[in-house]
């Protein structure tokens, strides 16, 4: 009983320590957690891809102290449950942390991959595309440059870059000129770029396109790609998954997964190939340096430029493209697990001459839209969208969706941490799914830190999504 009196003091110290580490933690958690004041919503009644990923961008640009903001909004609701919508405009002043009216720059459609894109040219005239899915869409330019505090912009129709256009992507790039990215027709068609010297008016590019699965025609096979280009703007980097667009009843099981031991859906894409793009010289190599010949059909990517064979596990989104401190690739991509229905994020890059995978968390669905970035310190940060069970049904749900967490790695991508939940206000957004996270950017491309955009939507099926900004500056 002696003992017992005086271990009772020594408990009631450890205890009392024990709680207030506890209170620490608890207190250190929570200011990981975003302020609710820091995201802010804009625009209604979006639907599917009201903010694209990472195929079709950028989708802001902040120009001379205001963001310009493009995204498909205002729509009615259909039969199919796609919705009619608008290519939107909105403005945003970081200082009073404000919205314009937003406002509509085309007609209406049904098509999602219409989202529009915007970007600013080296002499400051904004750039709107929109309306491009196997079409050559609208070009717009600005009737004047950009100044500080203009919130409304006038537009006059510039000419046509390409015959047709599918998942447009601009940059900035060596010598103040820009890049366009982008598929050439439908599915089996290739992908290839076009390069402008004279803000945006004439776009010129090489001879042969760069990936065409199909070129041989032998195939139905396809590719989905996301580019980005190098520091210095000499090179565009682009990484691509490939899958069977086979449509035709014609040969019984041919989409058949002999991993899965079941049919899969003709989206289902698999491994992860890579090339270099020497914009100057029009050459393309692979990560080794050798210089491929062009267009690369499905056999040659397969020799030359396939630097992860998934062996039947897949997916449905492509992998976000990021370039570490020394400039070389690294990819956020998810892949399919056990089965069909889960699936994970993998952090992939290259050490001496072999690639290197690790699993950073789960996804919820194989159509997740993150985001994946270097900081100058070292600290890799990859946005995820999460979730506790896979998600289905619905037309707004069958792309994925779910939490917005931000997670972090400090020893070049060996382990990863959850540094945050950047989910909006759980208890003005209940049921909510959120997807397509996204950096808001410079005219250069840069993104600016403390800023992202991202959508979410309640609803399954009706077009009634809204857009977030996330502004921590």
């Amino acid at each position: 009983m002696k003992n017992t009196q005086q271990l009772l003091p020594l408990f009631i110290i450890c205890f009392s320590f024990l709680m207030l580490g506890s209170s620490v933690n608890s207190r250190a958690n929570a200011a990981e957690a975003i302020a609710p004041d820091k995201i802010l919503s804009f625009g209604i009644n979006g639907k599917r891809n009201m903010l694209y990923d990472a195929r079709q961008r950028p989708q802001s640009v902040l120009l001379k102290g205001r963001l310009y903001i493009v995204y498909n909004a205002d729509a009615t609701p259909t039969k199919n449950k796609k919705g009619m919508a608008y290519p939107m405009l909105i403005t945003y002043d970081p200082q009073t942390r404000q919205f314009t009216k937003p406002v509509r720059i085309g007609p209406q459609h049904s098509d999602h991959h219409y989202s529009p894109i915007i970007w600013a040219d080296e002499s400051d005239y904004l750039h709107v595309l929109h309306g491009c899915h196997r079409t050559p869409g609208t070009h717009l330019i600005s009737s004047e440059p950009v100044v500080g505090g203009t919130s409304k912009v006038k537009w006059k129709e510039a000419p046509r870059i390409a015959k047709k256009l599918s998942y447009p992507t601009v940059y900035r790039v060596y010598d103040e000129k820009e890049v366009m990215a982008y598929r050439t027709n439908g599915h089996t068609s290739s992908w290839t770029y076009r390069i402008s010297e004279d803000n945006g008016n004439t776009w010129v590019g090489p001879k042969q396109d760069v990936v065409d699965l199909d070129s041989k025609g032998r195939t139905d096979w396809s590719s989905y790609r996301t580019a980005l280009p190098s520091k210095d703007g000499r090179y565009l980097h682009m990484a691509y998954v490939d899958y069977d667009d086979y449509i035709k009843d014609l040969t019984p099981n041919r989409l058949y997964n002999s991993r899965y031991k079941q049919i899969v859906g003709n989206d289902w894409k698999y491994n992860l190939s890579y090339v270099k793009i020497d914009l100057k010289s029009y050459e393309v190599c692979n990560i080794d340096g050798k210089v491929l010949r062009t267009p690369i059909d499905l056999d040659y990517s397969k020799e030359n430029c396939l630097i992860w064979d998934t062996e039947g596990r897949g997916a449905g989104i492509p992998p976000v493209l990021a370039l570490d401190e020394a400039g070389d690739p690294t990819f956020l991509h998810i892949l399919s697990e056990g089965d069909l229905k889960t699936h994970g994020y993998y952090y992939v890059r290259r050490e001496g001459s072999k690639w290197i995978r690790t699993r950073i968390h789960s996804s919820n669905h194989n159509w997740n839209g993150g985001y994946l970035v270097h900081d100058d310190d070292e600290t890799i940060h990859a946005y995820l969208i999460t979730g506790e069970k896979y998600l289905e049904g619905g037309y707004m749900d069958e792309r994925g969706g779910g939490n917005v967490e931000e997670w972090i790695s400090k020893d070049k991508g060996k382990t990863w941490s959850k540094k945050r939940d950047l989910t909006p206000d759980r208890n003005q957004y209940p049921g909510w799914r959120f997807n397509h996270v996204q950096p808001v950017v410079r005219p250069d491309g840069t993104p600016v830190a403390g800023m992202f955009l991202f959508y979410g939507w309640k609803d399954k099926d009706s077009p009634t999504a809204k857009a977030f900004l996330l502004d921590e500056k």
